[in-house]
């Protein structure tokens, strides 16, 4: 059983069992009472009905997956709230009159998944500050990664934040994976690559694909190589492990993603592919997934960027990753050596439209002559 079969058997389980709890916690509600009587039976299926309209419109105003999301959620705050209850009475020696510790559950899962769609829909600038004895002046680069285009934002909208972008005045563009979504449209990946087209850098525009550029389903209505075919005709340099000499003074390395492996396609090796490069130039890598660390930091390269993780997306699932050592790291600066890596929580979202430990951004970073 690999890691997702887990995964999505683990969140089924956990569905089924809050489901149970949450029909018998709606039924304790005084209305419900009332409407009951001693009944036990009548007030589990008013709990029934009152969760399967709860999930119905969840499931309308957002999906399927969002929905399990949020009331497994649910189910664990309300058990926060039931422990916290329990406390409280314990302490004043006798019970409340009506359910407050319901209310509250569902009023703290609602305040919480409001913030975790601001953080998700809205973006902000996110700096670094490196130094280098490799660059003769500074280097401004932004980075952009898990756009996932069609979820929280559409063509139109990755224009619009690319226009913030811009206003920062990047020497060079670094998009590091996951540009497009399986659910992606194709009129909405041109209009996406049309704005990288009129993006204005010194240096130009670099792309290495993720684990969902390519598409893990059929029913997309474009390929891998359209979408490549889109972004070198806006001008977009497209790497696949591939690296670049960018005017005379670094390298800009561009891996294949660690997923490559599913079609067939087996990427090289770091060290391999920067071993002919000139070591006294200041070397870029992009590589999707943070996972492979050890072996970049070992091949003597200056910078590597990457996205994937979502900065741990939200609180539970953050934990998960860490515990799972799926990626090297989940999100923000590390150095290895002489290396330094860095992670962004991504500029947009995939099918969990939430950011509850993190928020969705965009990465400028200022290479600083040390010299």
């Amino acid at each position: 059983m690999n890691f997702w079969s887990a995964v999505i058997i683990a969140v089924f389980v956990l569905f089924a069992l809050s489901d149970i709890f949450l029909i018998t916690r709606f039924s304790k509600f005084a209305l419900i009472k009332k409407i009951s009587g001693e009944k036990r039976a009548l007030r589990a299926f008013f709990g029934f009905l009152i969760l399967a309209l709860l999930t119905i419109v969840l499931c309308f105003t957002l999906d399927y997956i969002n929905t399990v999301l949020v009331l497994i959620h649910l189910t664990i705050v309300w058990l926060i709230c039931e422990a916290a209850g329990l406390i409280i009475r314990k302490i004043r020696k006798k019970s409340f009159k009506r359910y407050y510790v319901g209310a509250a559950a569902i009023l703290i899962t609602a305040v919480y998944f409001a913030l975790g769609a601001f953080f998700a829909y809205n973006v902000w600038e996110k700096d670094y500050s490196l130094e280098s004895d490799k660059l003769p002046g500074q280097l401004k680069v932004a980075m952009i990664a898990d756009s996932h285009t069609g979820t929280t934002f559409d063509g139109e909208g990755f224009a619009r934040h690319l226009e913030e972008i811009q206003k920062t005045s990047p020497d060079l563009l670094v998009i590091a994976g996951d540009f497009v979504d399986d659910d992606t449209t194709k009129e909405d990946m041109e209009r996406c690559c049309e704005a990288l087209g009129s993006f204005e850098t010194k240096y130009g525009i670099y792309f290495s694909f993720g684990n969902h550029d390519n598409g893990y389903f059929d029913y997309r209505n474009f390929t891998g190589n359209e979408l490549v075919e889109s972004l070198e005709k806006n001008g977009v340099v497209v790497l696949r492990d591939k690296a670049v000499l960018v005017d005379d003074l670094f390298y800009v390395v561009g891996r294949k993603d660690k997923s490559e492996s599913l079609y067939g396609s087996q990427r090289t090796e770091i060290g391999e592919l920067v071993s002919g490069l000139d070591a006294s130039k200041y070397i870029i890598v992009i590589d999707h997934q943070p996972a492979d660390y050890a072996a970049e930091a070992a091949a003597g390269v200056d910078l590597v960027l990457s996205g994937h993780t979502h900065g741990g997306q939200m609180l539970v699932v953050e934990q998960v990753m860490e515990l799972t050592g799926q990626n090297d790291m989940i999100y923000g600066i590390k150095d290895i050596d002489d290396t330094s890596f860095i992670v962004t929580s991504g500029i947009s979202d995939w099918a969990i439209k939430f950011k509850t430990c993190c928020r969705s951004e965009y990465v400028i970073i200022n290479i600083n002559d040390d010299r």
